[in-house]
């Protein structure tokens, strides 16, 4: 007697099961990942050591970008403005733009050329300056305690301060954040081209400001994933 012949697999189910459709959704799964839960990162700089060393490749928490807005502390990574002195993205071919998506979704490639890291020191609306007496920044009137500083720029109370002529390299004046913007600066003060880069001379003009806007955030920092030494939290 002859066996019965198999069952033909039903249309939907030869599709779901084929290879081109899986890396198709694997493609899709990953673009949503990254974005909007997490992101690989690839720290560009120095301007974050010690916290971030150059060539560490970080988490970048995306959910955080979707609801009130980063704090004063956090480490945040954003697309940075042309004030930046960001060049405009060269014209890429297919294949390179596929070799760097991969990149950045393994977060062993390069990271976005206008993308940058830095710690957030003010938020919309509050207001900003440097120094106290003894040479702390100042947000809404209280000095901020910041212990992950390193190489900070001179200042040496009634030497060089913001009272005296010259004064501190240190120093900016009173700024209040604009809506949808963060005052960024790095934890590698003395190294870092942050906000206040233009600003911390004498007359500085009132557009002197750099600012990372609430829509150019990609999300906070959490976690340092490579190399294994350094594995750890932020």
């Amino acid at each position: 007697m002859d066996s019965p012949e198999p069952a033909a697999r039903p249309r939907w189910r030869r599709v779901l099961g084929s290879f081109w459709f899986q890396l198709v959704a694997a493609f899709v799964v990953a673009g949503l990942l990254l974005t909007f839960v997490a992101k690989p990162y690839v720290v560009p700089s120095s301007s974050m050591e010690p916290t971030l060393m150059p060539g560490d490749r970080i988490l970048v928490d995306r959910l955080s970008s979707w609801g009130a807005g980063p704090a004063t502390g956090d480490v945040v990574v954003f697309d940075a403005g042309v004030e930046w002195d960001a060049a405009p993205p060269a014209a890429v071919d297919p294949l390179r733009g596929i070799l760097r998506w991969i990149g950045e979704v393994s977060g062993f490639g390069p990271s976005g050329a206008h993308t940058l890291v830095k710690r957030v020191i003010g938020a919309p609306g509050q207001a900003v300056s440097c120094c106290t007496a003894g040479g702390a920044v100042v947000v809404d009137g209280a000095p901020l305690d910041e212990p992950y500083v390193v190489n900070d720029l001179p200042f040496d109370p009634g030497t060089l301060d913001c009272a005296t002529t010259p004064r501190s390299p240190r120093c900016f004046d009173e700024v209040t954040v604009p809506d949808d913007s963060y005052l960024m600066l790095g934890d590698n003060r003395s190294n870092s081209a942050d906000s206040a880069y233009e600003c911390r001379v004498e007359g500085a003009a009132a557009d002197c400001w750099r600012w990372a806007t609430r829509d150019g955030i990609v999300g906070r920092a959490v976690a340092i994933v490579w190399p294994i030494g350094r594995w750890g939290g932020l």
